[in-house]
């Protein structure tokens, strides 16, 4: 094994059988394994035989631990990365750690493996050529809204992780913001015994959410399928930039008239709220 190599390893995200020899192999053979929760990774380490020491490198202390990791690694040894579940940096900390790791010269080697972001895309039912990845939205439903909003037009399937006790709230923003109709997938404990996969409109799967308490448990992916490319003529045959245009001419506000285009057009208001402003600006 190289020395002076950090190896971003990914770990099962359930089930234990995921994990590979290499990934194994690389976490018993390395200096240090670099673990966003020691309390949680020891278990897993213990139950494959691995002893080599660990340290906590998580979102309260990596800025502080960068230095003293990448002076280890500059001094020949070598370091393992892992989260607490699945392919680290997604939605984990080691971000820092990575880039602090290329900058200074030193080899970054991916181990990898199981995500649960890939695996509930790959059984979702949606399309997957393309795709965005949210990670967790905002905690509080004012600030979840807005972020929703913004993604109301991307075409790409969305993929967001969300915690359980916040799941039903979520769907029910998605919801009041997407659309009832809009198709949508929910994948709860990937890899483990009680998995469930369903894909159903946002309103039916907030539905069955809030029917089931047994589906607010466990670590929760939503898939929601992406908006249909918006052509420059709305359903009724009129253009964008006529209409709001005209309706600024008449002395509608900005406000109104993204709403009204929002209407007629469909989309999001704030890119209607957008367009107006910038039409102000060439006025």
């Amino acid at each position: 094994m190289p020395f002076g190599t950090l190896y971003v390893v990914a770990t099962p995200i359930g089930n234990l059988g995921d994990w590979s020899p290499r990934a194994r192999e690389v976490l018993a053979g390395v200096d240090l394994v670099a673990a966003e929760d020691t309390r949680h990774s020891r278990p897993l380490l213990h139950h494959f035989g691995i002893g080599t020491p660990m340290t906590a490198v998580h979102a309260h202390n990596e800025s502080a631990r960068v230095d003293d990791l990448i002076e280890r690694l500059t001094g020949g040894q070598s370091i393992a990365l892992i989260s607490d579940a699945g392919t680290p940096l997604v939605s984990d900390p080691g971000f820092p750690l990575v880039r602090a790791a290329l900058r200074a010269g030193v080899r970054v080697s991916p181990i990898p493996g199981p995500s649960a972001a890939m695996a509930a895309l790959s059984v979702g039912g949606l399309p997957s050529d393309r795709f965005v990845f949210e990670g967790f939205l905002p905690a509080r439903s004012s600030a979840r809204k807005r972020r929703l909003q913004d993604l109301v037009d991307e075409t790409r399937t969305l993929i967001f992780f969300e915690a359980p006790h916040r799941v039903l709230e979520s769907l029910r923003d998605m919801t009041e913001v997407m659309g009832a109709g809009r198709a949508a997938t929910l994948a709860r404990e990937i890899t483990k015994t009680f998995e469930t996969i369903r894909m159903d409109t946002l309103g039916a799967l907030a539905e069955w959410v809030a029917s089931d308490t047994d589906q607010q448990r466990g670590e929760c992916v939503i898939l929601i399928q992406g908006a249909e490319p918006r052509s420059e003529e709305g359903a009724a045959g009129i253009r964008q930039d006529v209409l709001l245009k005209t309706l600024l001419q008449h002395g509608v506000s900005v406000k109104s008239a993204a709403s009204i285009a929002a209407d007629l057009l469909g989309g999001s208001k704030k890119t209607y709220y957008q367009a107006c402003l910038e039409l102000q600006k060439t006025e």
